[in-house]
């Protein structure tokens, strides 16, 4: 049975420089860097890289006994390999200090200033693991004023300064550059797991080759939503920095009326680069709304609705709903249709729900009947939202077709629009 034994913290910029000495009790070289394997353990320091007389060579941490002034090893120099950068291997000086990651429990985006670390010993050998990432001033100072003023007198002086430590398990990494995105394989699973309007909030601070980091990581169902979260600007940078085909996947999974406003902000070439590579059906919906003028009601409505024929029943609707696979808000009414598309009626689904499997559709229609025209301008649709506190606004071709709709998330990003 192993018996741990806890031992006091450290961080990596007290670390960094400690003189190693080998088993004979040698100063056998300093350290330089320390060494995690992601995919192996995400919190567990494998080894220390040492720069000794022979070059750079790799001290795993089972051969290290000890912490204690110094790097105590239980093996020779000369059983050190030479320190080859492996594949998959994450060095945090090089890696992780002064780099942006998210702190996925705080929603944010910080830089990391000092990495600190917990220590174990097992059967006489030391376990090094990550307890946190320093955000704040003491990893700053402690960084700072390392070999200017004694080791003892710093100590005391950052312990002074209120901890900012984000702990480990609430990080995620930012890794920009392709090359090392192979080797480090921590997932942004916890990223994924945030509100799409979180996810929107971090990427905005992110430097532009990191918002394209995330996007690149996220499933494109998450991507979407977030993307569809970003201010308009960040929404064109994130699309036109993507490759088309990672793009067009993400495109194709935003609300119809979403992507077409994302796409007419594009250039006409780079637009029909992307439609082309989207599904038929989704290119189509918003090759159409494309067609429309932004600040028309046509511009603003999503074209993903429930319409039923005029002799449906609350079953029928209440399976459409079950089937439907746009988002929520657009499932606040149910509009009936008569064979030519035209809006004969709409339902409250609050009214579908209370109502008897069998009762006809047109029995709940709601008076009077509201909708928009296609070619409305915003004031008018949006005075419709206002005046009659409208949960969805049908809007209508030049003959009462039923041709979309418009639902409070599409007012609201119209007025964030001209903030």
């Amino acid at each position: 049975m192993s018996i741990l034994k806890a031992v006091s913290t450290l961080s990596l910029s007290e670390l960094l420089g400690l003189t190693v000495y080998d088993s004979t009790g040698a100063a056998s070289g300093r350290v330089r860097e320390a060494a995690l394997v992601p995919q192996e353990d995400r919190s567990r320091i494998s080894a220390l890289i040492v720069k000794t007389r022979m070059g750079s060579r790799t001290l795993p941490c089972s051969s290290v006994s000890g912490i204690d002034g110094g790097i105590r090893a239980s093996t020779t120099l000369a059983e050190w390999n030479p320190a080859t950068g492996a594949e998959g291997q994450f060095l945090l000086s090089r890696d992780l200090l002064d780099q942006q990651v998210i702190d996925v429990h705080g929603r944010k985006v910080v830089r990391v200033n000092d990495v600190d670390f917990y220590q174990e010993t097992a059967h006489n050998r030391l376990i090094l693991k990550i307890e946190g990432v320093d955000v704040g001033a003491r990893g700053a100072v402690r960084r700072l004023l390392k070999g200017v003023i004694p080791f003892s007198v710093l100590r005391k002086l950052v312990q002074r300064i209120p901890p900012r430590e984000i702990p480990w398990e609430f990080v995620d990494l930012i890794e920009t550059d392709p090359a090392r995105r192979v080797k480090l394989k921590i997932s942004h699973d916890r990223l994924a797991k945030l509100h799409p309007a979180d996810i929107a909030d971090i990427v905005e601070d992110l430097a532009p080759n990191e918002r394209e980091a995330v996007f690149e990581t996220l499933d494109e169902e998450v991507a979407a939503e977030a993307l569809e979260e970003l201010e308009p600007k960040f929404q064109k940078a994130v699309v036109e920095s993507l490759e088309t085909d990672r793009a067009a996947d993400i495109v194709e999974e935003m609300e119809p009326d979403a992507a077409a406003d994302l796409l007419g902000d594009l250039s006409d070439d780079r637009t029909e680069e992307i439609l082309v590579q989207m599904q038929p059906q989704e290119r189509q919906e918003v090759a159409d709304l494309l067609e429309f003028g932004e600040n028309t009601a046509a511009g603003r409505m999503t074209t993903e609705y429930i319409a039923l024929a005029v002799g449906a029943t609350a079953h029928d609707a209440i399976e459409a709903m079950r089937n439907f696979e746009g988002r929520m808000e657009s499932m606040s009414t149910v509009f009936l249709i008569d064979s030519n598309g035209t809006l004969t009626g709409s339902v409250p689904v609050v009214k579908i729900a209370m109502a008897k499997p069998e009762t006809p559709l047109l029995a709940l229609h709601q008076e009077p009947s509201i909708y928009s025209r296609a070619n409305a301008k915003e004031k008018e649709f949006a005075e419709l939202f206002d005046k009659y506190n409208l949960l969805t606004l049908p809007v209508v071709d030049d003959h009462n077709r039923l041709v979309g709709v418009i639902t409070p998330d599409d007012i609201i990003n119209m007025l964030r629009a001209k903030l």
